[in-house]
């Protein structure tokens, strides 16, 4: 495992330690952590803009407003 040393503004450092005993066992976890949430964070972002620029190059839809709006509700009630 590779080692990364950061530098931080105080009020930043004593957040990070805070978190330490709370949630975590080390500041390693904490920002492994960290990073894990923003790589899946990313990939969602990328996977939204793949799906607007799929819809974008689709062309002009049929239905109506209220048909898309019903349809997105279905989806998320039977996500739920």
């Amino acid at each position: 495992m590779a080692t990364m040393n950061i530098s931080l503004p105080d009020p930043m450092k004593d957040w990070v330690e805070s978190q330490v005993g709370t949630r975590y066992s080390n500041v390693s976890d904490y920002v492994r952590d960290l990073i894990r949430k923003e790589q899946d964070r990313s990939a969602k972002i990328l996977a939204l803009q793949a799906k607007v620029t799929e819809g974008l190059a689709s062309g002009s839809g049929t239905r109506s407003m209220e048909e898309l709006r019903n349809i997105a509700r279905q989806q998320i009630t039977s996500e739920e």
